[in-house]
């Protein structure tokens, strides 16, 4: 039995805050006493971790990451492998990323094939949510086998005709099956038919840079879809999470579902937090860097975001990590800014940044752990397995120094994508160590983990149905 006791920090989860030791056994977490205490001093271990004027936190939980997925002729750039490492090296240590079943192949396909991209490469804990792409009597049935093998949420595309996207009817359908079988669905909420025509007649105007991309994503058709999609979701009487809100008039719909009492959730994600609009002008085709869909949106859309976040009318923040390089896949789409492969590099950032958030007042420590850690693990059913610190949960572990100061930067980061969002900003607050099972996979900012410690989670369904 291998023992484990972390010594003098603060610990910090969603409901206290407490100066305690924690004592691991085989991968759980076995005791917490108040530090300095008879109690405390009776655990004994093989190795002592000293967390002395350091957070001691739960393992980040990001349910929303794309790695290695196929888009615009070209894949997300960080492997299973590299994602995973570059997730342990910001605090996370379980992901949820997205199988895809492609139009004319069953969930099944899209299941397997990416538990083989998946398997014997992550570093850390992963699950899966399944895209639905071709809702049809076989896909139904399918949706049933999958919950309960533990991949108990399903996204849908209002966006993307041609690719990912559903109709109104087949989104209908999979809320009916899911009101059924428990499962959720996970709505990526534009209007992409609208959005096509608003595409076509920018290029035609030769407005082809990407600040264009977000101009014809219009605030107003997230909100639209968002509204369709609670309508849907209500009709079947199905639970319904809008994925990466980012507009103020999403968060007005989402709050309106959630005063009449609908099991409605809503994510947003750091970089509608600390990004926007003017980021998708900078010159040069450097904007190109931040298209992602939902797209960045002007500055004041960030005030909503953050009052949402505090008001608990959106309850998770996740990344939708999905990078692509600068040179080699974002400038496919040099001359047409629709060409342009959507996502942005951030699994590695998020956890740095809600400290951040913490450090400027926006939210509270116990309000960073919740939306980071407790909640999405409540969301898609991996609480108390994951998200928190008590007897009995896994060892996910993360000591946090909240004094460091650091630069975020590409020359430093870990994830496989030659920019950062983020770069230049100074941040307070970093991960010093970290535990996944009760395994060091960061030990005082070294890598100490490797591929194939990280297993497949099944899931419960979701923790906050009424």
């Amino acid at each position: 039995m291998s023992r484990t006791v972390i010594r003098g920090g603060l610990v910090v989860t969603a409901s206290d805050e407490i100066h305690a030791d924690v004592l691991i056994e085989d991968g759980r977490i076995a005791a917490l006493a108040t530090s300095h205490t008879p109690a405390a001093e009776a655990f004994t271990a093989d190795r002592t971790i000293d967390a002395t004027g350091k957070y001691v936190i739960p393992g980040g939980v990001d349910a929303h990451t794309h790695m290695e997925l196929p888009f615009g002729g070209t894949f997300a750039s960080d492997t299973f492998e590299t994602g995973t490492r570059a997730a342990a090296w910001g605090g996370t240590t379980t992901i949820i990323d997205f199988a895809v079943q492609s139009v004319g192949h069953s969930l099944r396909e899209g299941l397997d094939a990416w538990h083989a991209k998946a398997d014997g490469n992550c570093a850390i804990d992963y699950g899966f949510h399944m895209i639905v792409s071709d809702v049809n009597e076989h896909t139904l049935k399918e949706m049933d086998h999958l919950v309960e093998e533990g991949v108990t949420s399903f996204k849908q595309f209002m966006a993307y005709p041609g690719v990912f996207y559903s109709d109104d009817g087949q989104i209908l359908r999979a809320m009916q099956r899911s009101a059924e079988n428990g499962g959720l669905i996970m709505m990526h909420a534009e209007n992409g038919i609208a959005i096509d025509v608003l595409v076509e007649q920018a290029l035609a105007r030769g407005e082809t840079d990407p600040r264009y991309h977000g101009e014809v994503r219009k605030a107003l058709l997230e909100a639209e879809a968002t509204h369709r999609a609670i309508k849907l979701a209500q009709v079947a009487g199905a639970p319904l999470y809008v994925v990466h809100v980012s507009a103020t008039e999403a968060v007005a719909e989402l709050a309106r579902a959630r005063d009449e009492g609908l099991n409605v959730f809503g994510e947003t994600c750091p970089q509608y937090l600390f990004l926007s609009t003017d980021n998708l002008a900078e010159p040069d085709f450097e904007g190109a860097k931040y298209v992602c869909s939902t797209p960045l949106r002007p500055k004041e859309h960030q005030a909503a975001l953050w009052r949402g976040l505090r008001t608990n009318d959106l309850q998770v923040v996740s990344t939708d990590h999905c990078p692509f390089c600068f040179a080699g896949q974002k400038d496919l789409g040099r001359g047409d800014f629709s060409k342009i492969p959507n996502g942005l590099p951030g699994v590695e950032n998020r956890m740095d940044l809600l400290h951040q958030a913490v450090v400027d007042g926006h939210i509270s420590r116990r309000r960073w752990i919740e939306i980071a850690c407790a909640t999405p693990a409540r969301m898609f059913g991996l609480y108390p397995k994951k998200g928190t610190i008590a007897p009995g949960a896994d060892a996910d572990i993360v000591i946090y120094d909240p004094h460091a100061e650091q630069v975020m930067s590409a020359e430093t980061h870990h994830m496989n994508v030659d920019y950062s969002a983020y770069e230049g900003k100074r941040t307070t607050g970093r991960v010093e160590t970290v535990l996944s099972r009760g395994e060091p996979v960061i030990t005082e900012r070294e890598y100490t983990g490797h591929a194939g410690h990280g297993v497949f989670t099944p899931r419960s369904t979701c923790q906050y149905l009424n």
